[in-house]
């Protein structure tokens, strides 16, 4: 098989994996790497069924708990990721460490090596944990979409001298509908063109723009590698959901967070939705974005910061010395009036209730943001060894994504690798890569040092490049974090040569 082959094969198996909960199980050589041996200590990290209130409905969705109840995982850098992780549902599933770079066998894609976690069977863990950020974990199936994701903390010991309060918030978008029927509406393949107006529907509750006009006030659409498009020309959102949820809340109960008069609070907001980009506003406090996916920047002031599927934003933020009322913080749905959020209240703070629908739709995420972020460690600077030019394919009337990329994506360790990604279709793809982080060092062609992460928006007609250092071995995944453009192809590997 040669190497074209490969790949082409090893991506038709990540999305058919992606796709099911019928997912096929093969035999493994290597049985340590499978068996529930834990190492002594390990955290042991159940995953398990729940269940929630949702506008007034019971909801049975997945969860990511610790015996105590306790969602996710708190670590420190330097620490072993020393953990048993425990399939006590019915299905077979699996667990990816958005943002972590396991050794390969642990990353958590359905057969990519290893097979789904067996229903009441367990998996053993235990890798280095590197750097300290926000980061996430949640399943590589439709089953992401039922909530099978929770906040993966890493905790940096330089700032346990630090006079800071921590706030970890996890985003989603929640359907009574089952993952695999939005799914089926999505691709049963509707004549007709993607730039159908907002309104026209797909099948009830899905429409192909999803769009809200009231979202585009005052953007300027020359910005983000936008010119020249009309807007009709784009496709914002798949599904209109039945809720927006932040901590597994909605606004009209959401999470109230007691915060100190002139406190620090240190914000880490993870979008976990699988089809909904969010700008966070946060009202009257002027925060400072400090950190992305994970890895710090230099910190940039502002009350709104967007953020597409996948990404995580760490925003610290400076109290008033004396408030008489509590201070909402809101996650506005991109080209909609649907929003979602959490309070920080400090003594005695007065809660006002928010509404979950708003008066304006929500913005629309643009580059604008990104070609002003600078890595506070950036890669070591070095020239490529080895470019590629990765193509973004595909349209909602067929709905069908894809990945073309010259020549394929293979690399050898040590390589400096450079991939530019454009985006030819007419929606925006958030692109992630498993098991490393890239430095984004060029949009639309403009060479710049900007932030090291590991998920990157990329809107329609947009270029951007981005450095990687091969330092990782392995066949990993290199996909779209929208899940259902993911499901319906937008699947490929980042893969090594031996």
């Amino acid at each position: 098989m040669n190497r074209r082959t490969f790949l082409k094969a090893t991506a038709a198996g990540f999305a058919a994996a992606s796709l099911s909960r019928s997912l096929v199980v093969p035999a493994i050589a290597d049985a340590a790497a499978t068996s529930g041996q834990a190492a002594p200590g390990a955290i042991a990290l159940d995953i398990v069924r729940r269940t929630i209130e949702v506008n007034g409905r019971p909801a049975s969705v997945f969860g990511l708990q610790q015996a105590d109840g306790k969602p996710g995982i708190r670590l420190r850098a330097g620490d072993a990721f020393n953990v048993l992780l425990s399939n006590k549902t019915a299905e077979p599933t699996i667990v990816h460490w958005h943002g972590l770079a396991p050794p390969w066998p642990s990353d958590g894609v359905p057969n990519a090596p290893l097979p789904p976690i067996a229903a009441g069977t367990d998996r053993a863990f235990n890798f280095p944990v590197k750097r300290a950020g926000t980061y996430w974990m949640h399943a590589h199936t439709l089953q992401e979409q039922e909530l099978l994701a929770a906040p993966l903390i890493v905790a940096d010991p330089a700032d346990d001298g630090r006079d800071e309060q921590e706030v970890v918030i996890l985003l989603h978008d929640f359907s009574f509908t089952a993952p695999e029927r939005l799914l089926t509406k999505l691709t049963a393949g509707k004549p007709g063109s993607s730039t159908m107006s907002s309104g026209q529907e797909l099948t009830t509750g899905m429409k192909m723009g999803g769009m809200d006009m009231s979202g585009m006030k005052g953007m300027d659409m020359t910005s983000g590698g936008m010119a020249g498009m009309g807007v009709m020309s784009m496709d914002l959102n798949d599904i209109d959901y039945d809720a927006y949820l932040a901590n597994d809340r909605t606004l009209a109960d959401p999470e109230v967070f007691g915060v100190e008069n002139g406190g620090r609070v240190r914000v880490r907001i993870i979008n976990g939705a699988t089809a909904t980009a969010f700008t966070l506003d946060f009202g009257e406090l002027e925060g400072s974005l400090v950190a992305v996916d994970g890895q710090d920047i230099e910190p940039i002031k502002g009350r709104r910061f967007p953020m597409t599927m996948g990404q995580r934003i760490d925003v610290r933020l400076q109290m008033p010395a004396k408030a008489a009322r509590a201070f909402p913080i809101v996650a506005l749905r991109q080209g909609g009036k649907e929003r979602t959020g959490f309070i920080l209240r400090p003594p005695g703070g007065h809660v006002t209730k928010v509404a979950p629908v708003g008066q304006e739709g929500g913005p629309v995420l643009d580059l604008a943001l990104e070609a002003r972020l600078k890595a506070k460690v950036p890669l070591a600077p070095r020239p490529a060894t080895k470019t590629f030019v990765t193509t973004l394919l595909g349209d909602m009337a067929s709905y069908k994504w894809s990945i073309a990329t010259t020549p394929p994506l293979v690399v050898d360790k040590g390589d400096r690798v450079e991939v530019t990604i454009r985006n030819q279709s007419m929606m925006a793809h958030p692109m992630h890569l498993h098991g490393h982080q890239f430095q984004v060092v060029a949009i639309d062609q403009r060479r710049f040092s900007g932030a090291v992460r590991d998920t990157v928006h990329m809107p329609p007609s947009s270029s951007v490049t981005l450095a990687v250092d091969a330092d990782n071995v392995g066949q990993w995944a290199f996909h779209c974090h929208h899940l259902y453009h993911m499901a319906a192809g937008m699947m490929s590997t980042f893969a090594y040569s031996a």
